[in-house]
């Protein structure tokens, strides 16, 4: 964890950055070839064999050269090719998802041979999205392995004059530019860049094994598998919940990287499950109140081959739940054909899917509200978010939430569980840059990340209480993790689930401005007039 909060840095404003050189100017000093037809299912097996350089890379023509050695053949890497442009100025090309030929956003690769002088300059050159929280002064991540090993050092924050901007007008289609200068804290290191927080499908492994090997956490932990991907390797499935009276218990869904890019959400879900499996008399309290189904990892094979957004299906999986077929989606296909037999055995109260967003700072959620129900429905929908947003006031945004059901949505998660008839459906989006909120203006980390984790479990149990609401009393529980605070507020009252839903009465009533008329109800106000 960094000493200091990381800030962002000053964003350099919206004019254009000076065009980069283009490779006709430079040498390529890495080309990773385009893998041929089926070869990359093999591959997207942790272990499987890297994928060939189109050519070798040209060695070092001594100990004067200061050409930096580039490499991604490992897992969850993303760069497809380096130009170097100058002396100490590169143009970096990522690689498009596999079986597509968009949703460039995620990189990780090694360089070597690095100075500790010089001032580099890295362009990666056909990014996809017009917009970015690089604009908005988020900064790329740096891994030193000296620091690492002599210091204890892990991912840092790095960067200086950071631009993000459209590339030439020529392109088609348009690309986009993430530009940023950076110095290497010594001569010869190996070092990583990053578009976030990595969280590999062998790092989750390695956790689930600790799982699996401790004698008291897997009595009510259990660990299978829901089914294989594409690539055969294995979608896991937990079951957490107190061994008795398991039948009258009501259950809770929670998965996440269904987008393989947006790592911050498996960190989140690290949290969770360390807080949950934990001695802490309230995940006690949880496993004892309900049975989680818990998928930590929907698309191995998009983590293990550094995709940004889609599976091997070449297809995004979080739009596949209202048609997902067995053969193209075993994750999306088996997940919800789990919660479908759930329903038909007890209340599934919560379901929500963790994911990274790369346009807006904080941490938010997206809900469901489609209009025509009645008014407790519509205000229900949005207690959790609003709790959350009390529990987690330095990174839960809930004026950032939106609850409208769009068309283009339909086939997410969220949205076919809550057609399915799981009333509280959410996607919990976690911003790769960090927070702007209680006077922070800072990149989150990883113990960030895992606390949002907590702070969900929290929430639950607020939500959920089984006592009646107790507004004004102190908390009946301590602050569980070092370093946060519950957030009470100068009070300290609990935010029970009725206190909660007068208030976002009231809250929605200011946002629009007006009162409810003689007879009229929410269920009368359109999800569009809602939703702005």
């Amino acid at each position: 964890v960094p000493p200091q909060p990381e800030p962002f840095c000053q964003p350099a404003g919206p004019e254009r950055a000076p065009a980069a050189l283009g490779e006709e100017q430079g040498t390529v000093v890495y080309h990773l070839s385009t893998a041929p037809p089926g070869s990359c299912f093999t591959r997207s097996r942790v272990g499987g064999a890297p994928g060939p350089l189109s050519s070798p890379a040209a060695p070092l023509e001594g100990p004067q050269d200061t050409t930096l050695l580039f490499e991604s053949r490992f897992e969850s890497g993303n760069l497809q090719k380096a130009v170097k442009v100058g002396p100490f100025e590169y143009v970096l090309t990522l690689r498009p998802d596999l079986y597509t030929t968009k949703h460039t956003q995620w990189f990780y690769f090694r360089v070597q041979n690095t100075r500790r002088d010089p001032l580099y300059r890295f362009t990666i050159a056909n990014l996809a999205k017009p917009k970015s929280l690089y604009g908005e002064g988020m900064r790329p991540l740096l891994y030193s392995q000296r620091d690492a090993q002599s210091r204890g050092i892990g991912w840092r924050r790095v960067g200086a004059d950071v631009r993000y901007y459209q590339g030439g007008s020529g392109e088609e289609p348009a690309a986009f530019r993430l530009s940023w200068t950076a110095r290497f804290p010594h001569d010869g290191d190996t070092c990583f860049f990053a578009h976030s927080y990595p969280y590999t499908y062998s790092d989750l492994q390695r956790y689930l094994r600790a799982l699996a090997g401790d004698p008291v956490r897997s009595r009510y932990c259990a660990v299978r598998a829901l089914c294989r991907s594409l690539a055969g390797n294995t979608v896991y499935l937990l079951t957490i919940t107190s061994p008795t009276a398991a039948a009258a218990k009501r259950a809770v869904v929670l998965s996440a990287r269904a987008h393989p890019g947006e790592s911050g959400g498996s960190w989140a879900m690290r949290g969770f499950l360390d807080f949950l499996l934990s001695a802490h008399a309230d995940a006690r309290l949880l496993r004892r109140l309900f049975v989680f189904k818990v998928v930590p990892m929907l698309n191995p094979d998009g983590v293990v081959v550094g995709n940004s957004r889609c599976s091997l299906a070449g297809r995004d999986p979080n739009r596949a739940y209202g048609t997902a077929l067995r053969g193209s989606f075993p994750g999306v296909w088996h997940l919800r054909a789990t919660v479908e037999r759930m329903l038909a055995e007890r209340e599934v109260v919560l379901y929500c899917d963790f994911h990274g967003h790369s346009r807006k700072n904080n941490v938010f959620m997206y809900g469901c509200d489609g209009g025509g129900a009645g008014a407790g429905p519509r205000l229900r929908q949005r207690v959790f978010p609003l709790m959350l947003s009390k529990n987690a006031p330095e990174k839960f945004s809930f004026p950032s939430c939106k609850f409208k059901v769009q068309k283009s949505k339909a086939g997410t998660g969220r949205v076919v569980m809550w057609r399915m008839g799981v009333s509280n459906s959410y996607t919990m989006e976690v911003a790769f840059g960090g927070s702007t909120l209680g006077g922070r203006s800072s990149h989150f980390t990883v113990e960030d990340l895992k606390s949002l984790g907590y702070h969900f479990c929290d929430t639950l149990l607020d939500f959920c209480d089984p006592h009646p609401a107790k507004v004004g009393q102190q908390p009946r529980r301590e602050p569980r993790h070092p370093g946060w605070s519950r957030g009470r507020g100068d009070a300290g009252a609990v935010p029970q689930f009725q206190q909660c839903l007068s208030e976002v009465d009231v809250l929605l009533r200011q946002r629009l401005g007006r009162e409810l008329g003689s007879g009229s109800s929410w269920s009368d106000v359109s999800p569009s007039e809602l939703e702005s």
